[in-house]
């Protein structure tokens, strides 16, 4: 793992104790979902679900990989989806950027698909799409809503054994502000401490 990635979940892991029980105990929920397909030797498959898929379930998608990493947590494939395809928000790519993470894309310009690494050998691929599109695991997967649009639209979502809502504030908000960078930041930095917490109650 590249050692500024390294270093963040590092520091991230002691800071657990700042996580509300509430939402812990919801948290525990994916982690009782993990446990449960490690025990059956199965693959461990989330998808993040957002509305535009551009920013929080992206963010979700890219930490839980780097988490699993980070426990030594095997055959575990994280997606992210939304409910309408746009595009991968370059605030976020940059947020993500700023922390150690190297991004390469396609360079298709409505749409980019992009190769996110966070070791040598480690990488994840990210580009909106809507949650069942193919490239998307069609059964035996848990759906884990970033934003409460999200979980509101999404009524029903074909082939979930697992479907929870672990809402997220929008950074969007503060596009275009002085404090566009910070919350991007701010944001990555919490649901990165969320996925590790929810890892490390892996066995």
């Amino acid at each position: 793992m590249y050692s500024s990635i390294q270093k963040i979940c590092d520091e991230l892991v002691n800071s657990f104790d700042t996580i509300p029980e509430q939402r812990k105990n919801l948290l525990l929920k994916i982690s009782k979902y993990i446990q449960t397909k490690k025990e059956a030797d199965e693959v461990i498959k989330l998808i993040y679900v957002c509305t535009h898929n551009s920013r929080r379930s992206h963010f979700g998608q890219i930490w839980a990989a780097v988490a699993a990493s980070y426990y030594g947590i095997e055959n575990v494939k994280t997606y992210s989806g939304g409910t309408e395809a746009t595009a991968f928000n370059i605030n976020a790519i940059n947020a993500l950027k700023r922390m150690g993470f190297v991004m390469e894309s396609n360079n298709q310009d409505i749409n980019p698909v992009y190769t996110v690494q966070f070791s040598e050998n480690e990488s994840t691929i990210c580009f909106s799409k809507v949650y069942n599109n193919e490239a998307n695991p069609q059964e035996h997967f848990a759906a884990i809503m970033t934003c409460s649009d999200a979980e509101e639209n999404c009524p029903f979502i074909p082939g979930v054994e697992l479907r929870i809502g672990t809402t997220y504030d929008d950074p969007k908000a503060f596009d275009n502000t002085p404090l566009q960078d910070a919350k991007y930041e701010e944001r990555s930095l919490q649901i990165a401490q969320e996925t590790l917490f929810v890892f490390s109650n892996i066995r």
